[in-house]
């Protein structure tokens, strides 16, 4: 046999033998060797196959994608409530990643304030596609819709509580409805006269003009009547709760899933009767020193049953104008009201209401 012949006989051989070799390999890999499938971490935290031809962020998209149809493809602009950085934070970035060809980009306005406020006012300016609200239309901003040939539409999708943060050591039961307006209105000026220690009391608030939170609680609790001189204003929640933290004598209120877990100040109960106090936390209280290895869980049956005092619904503000913009703001809605959406309303701390 010639040397070349020889040659393509080793080569032949070789072939074979690496054929049989892959065979042997895959046969064990599929039997005894567990599946080459993707892997994808479950709720639980433990690691289980995905199952064929689906990706890791099937199961997501599924969850939201079944339940809502019409939900527009492009880039929309949205914005308001700092009540909602929690779902914006959590749930949208889960609705990017189920629906990635709607694109949401949050935008602030350019010389107000973020808020609900600001908010309704950019989208009645062309510069949102919808918007997210702490507090309902109000009159002129339906007004001001009309006149540029829309309407607005509010449509709700959570509930959310207004809780009342004091300084941890302030030893004081709860506060009622009424007590509370008088403190803002500046006619308690002293925690003794609300069965405390013989100390001023000092009420922090952001201003009107920057949040929806603080529409609805001069609304609804002081009855449209203006803060008392006394109150010192802040710019953020963030600034407040260390001015609580650090003042004796001083009360703050903002959304409750913002305060109630905190570790630097403690939310109190609050009633429309002095026998009916209620906490806006789960009892019994979590001491501030566990914290944060234990938090304040917020008490969610007495926000969906009504029994706290001081509780509002969350909306996402739809401009009916018949455009894609109006198709928008409902598919958004509609994907927070969807089982998996509601869901995550839960987790983020606010209240489902579905």
């Amino acid at each position: 046999m010639s040397q070349k012949n020889e040659t393509a006989v080793l080569l032949f051989s070789l072939l074979i033998t690496v054929g049989l070799l892959g065979m042997g390999y895959w046969w064990f890999r599929e039997n005894l060797g567990g599946s080459s499938s993707p892997k994808a971490v479950n709720p639980s935290g433990t690691i289980s196959p995905t199952p064929v031809n689906q990706q890791p962020n099937q199961a997501i998209s599924d969850s939201f994608s079944q339940q809502v149809s019409n939900v527009p493809s492009g880039l929309f602009n949205y914005g308001g409530s700092t009540t909602w950085a929690p779902i914006r934070r959590d749930i949208d970035r889960e609705i990017k990643t189920a629906v990635p060809n709607f694109q949401l980009r949050y935008t602030d306005p350019v010389s107000d304030k973020p808020g609900s406020g600001s908010g309704i006012k950019m989208l009645l300016e062309n510069q949102l596609a919808f918007s997210q609200s702490s507090r309902s239309i109000l009159d002129g901003e339906y007004k001001q819709a009309e006149q540029k040939g829309f309407k607005l539409k509010e449509i709700p999708v959570a509930i959310d509580g207004i809780a009342i943060a004091i300084n941890p050591n302030l030893s004081i039961s709860g506060l009622t409805v009424a007590q509370l307006k008088d403190i803002y209105l500046g006619q308690i000026v002293n925690w003794k006269q609300v069965g405390g220690p013989d100390l001023a009391i000092v009420p922090y608030s952001r201003r009107k003009e920057d949040s929806g939170t603080v529409e609805f609680f001069i609304e609804n609790v002081l009855e449209k009547q203006n803060f008392g001189t006394d109150v010192q204003l802040v710019p953020s929640t963030t600034l407040a709760l260390r001015k609580v933290a650090e003042n004796f004598g001083a009360i703050y209120y903002a959304s409750a899933p913002e305060v109630v877990a905190q570790c630097t100040v403690k939310t109190i109960a609050i009633g429309r009767k002095p026998e009916q106090l209620i906490t806006p936390y789960k009892e019994p209280f979590v001491p501030l020193n566990k914290c944060p290895g234990q938090l304040n869980q917020l008490n969610a049956e007495a926000f969906r049953s009504g029994e706290y005092p001081i509780t509002r619904r969350l909306f996402v503000i739809v401009k009916e104008n018949g455009q894609v913009d109006q198709q928008a703001g409902e598919a958004y809605a509609n994907l927070l009201l969807s089982s998996r959406g509601q869901e995550l309303i839960e987790k983020t701390g606010f209240v489902r209401i579905r």
